[in-house]
Order: structure tokens, then sequence, then C-alpha cells
């Protein structure tokens, strides 16, 4: 038996692999590149809807009343202080109170020290006075526009026997781009707030 080696017939099965090969290669390359076309998505803001505000009276035994948002939660802390917590927003007031002993002017000094200890992170803060004569309540409210760690300060008191601050802290991360619509909403509640103190 003599075996010849046909050179032809061996060139024609190396092209029909080749052909196999790439005929194979190029379907993988088609079938991986058949996906939707990768885009940027578009910028947008966070829609954050909260409810309309409604405000109820609150009065215990501590020597002032006022006005809260009923979706707030208040408890009592000591000395009259009170801690109101926004838990779908994550902030809360913290009301502090204290009597006055002929010693208006240092806590007048220690309720500004407060508010402009976050002058380095505030762009700026804008201070608006509050005078009640009918209810002998007088004070002033701080908007701390910025990054600082709360946006709104303020303080009530008759002078005499009274003297109330009041200031709000977020528990996340202080960018102001993305609280502002929260913070907006806590301010007014703040203003409020500090706008029906009346004292007992």
């Amino acid at each position: 038996m003599i075996c010849r080696f046909n050179s032809f017939n061996f060139i024609e099965m190396i092209n029909k692999k080749n052909a196999c090969f790439f005929l194979c290669l190029l379907l993988l390359i088609v079938i991986s590149s058949c996906k939707d076309e990768v885009l940027p998505k578009p910028s947008s803001q966070l829609r954050l809807d909260y409810p309309v505000a409604e405000y109820v009276p609150f009065s215990n035994h501590c020597p002032f009343e006022f006005e809260i948002n009923e979706n707030a939660i208040i408890t009592e802390d000591k000395n009259c202080g009170f801690t109101i917590a926004y838990p779908k927003m994550k902030a809360t007031i913290y009301l502090t109170f204290k009597a006055v002993n002929n010693n208006i002017d240092a806590l007048l000094r220690d309720a500004q020290k407060l508010t402009y200890e976050h002058v380095i992170k505030a762009d700026d803060i804008t201070e608006q006075p509050f005078i009640n004569s009918d209810n002998k309540v007088y004070g002033m409210f701080y908007k701390v526009n910025g990054n600082a760690a709360t946006n709104a300060q303020f303080y009530v008191t008759d002078s005499i026997n009274h003297f109330v601050t009041g200031s709000v802290y977020f528990y996340a991360k202080p960018n102001f781009d993305s609280i502002m619509p929260a913070a907006d909403y806590i301010k007014n509640d703040m203003q409020r707030l500090m706008e029906t103190v009346k004292w007992k």
C-alpha cells in the first residue's frame, strides 16, 4: 500500500479550519457587541415631598409653651430642655431653657458664640431680630447658610426670668445642597416655634 500525500487536500483542510475559526471569532464579536449603547444618565434632583405642616400647642410643667409640628416627636430632657425629632428627615431640634439670674449678658453672649462657631464652614449667617411686645418675647433667629453642622438657631428671652435657645442638627454629612429641602422645612418649624413662645 502506498501512502500519498496530497498537498491540495491538506491545504483545503487548513483553509476550512481557518475559515471555521474566523467565522466563530466573527460570530463571537458580533454577539458580544450587540448590547445597548451606554449613555450617561442626565443630571437630576432628588424629589423630596414633605407633608404640609400643621402646628399644635405644646405645654407642660415648664415655664413656657409653644407650637410644634404635629409630625414631630417631642421628648423632655432635664431642666425643661426638649428634643424635637424628625426621623424621616434625620434631624433634631434641641431646645434648652435657663433661668435668668442677673446674667442676661452672659446668656446672650453664649447664644451668639454658639452660632458664630459655625462661621468656619458657613457661607454666611443672617440675623433676624424677633420682638413680640404683647407676650414680652424678644430674640434673634439665625440662618446659617453653607455646609455647617446646623443651619438654623435662635434664642428668645423676656430679659428678666426666662431664656430659651434652639438649634437644629442633621444626622448626615453636612452637604447643604442635598439637605436643603429638609432644612427649609425644619427652619420654618423653628421660626413658628420661636414666634409662638409664651411665658407662664
